[in-house]
């Protein structure tokens, strides 16, 4: 199971990012575990400036804007 975390205030583009991770993982047929980050001390910890930010097992691996399907399924596989 992948840990997945959306960082952000809980805007438009972060509630648009999980749907679209949460919708590549069942896609792909992989268990997420999807969390939503909206405390800004947390969001910080993790170094990104722009939101929404996308961690997986504990790296971010997207920051600022809406991530892209394809790119979103080479970080779940």
């Amino acid at each position: 199971m992948k840990h997945v975390e959306i960082l952000g205030s809980g805007c438009k583009r972060c509630q648009t990012t999980a749907e679209m991770v949460k919708a590549e993982a069942d896609r792909l047929g992989i268990e997420i575990d999807l969390k939503k980050v909206t405390d800004y001390a947390a969001i910080a910890g993790y170094g990104i400036a722009s939101t929404p930010g996308v961690v997986i097992d504990g790296k971010v691996v997207h920051a600022g804007g809406l991530p892209k399907a394809e790119d979103i399924a080479g970080w779940l596989g």
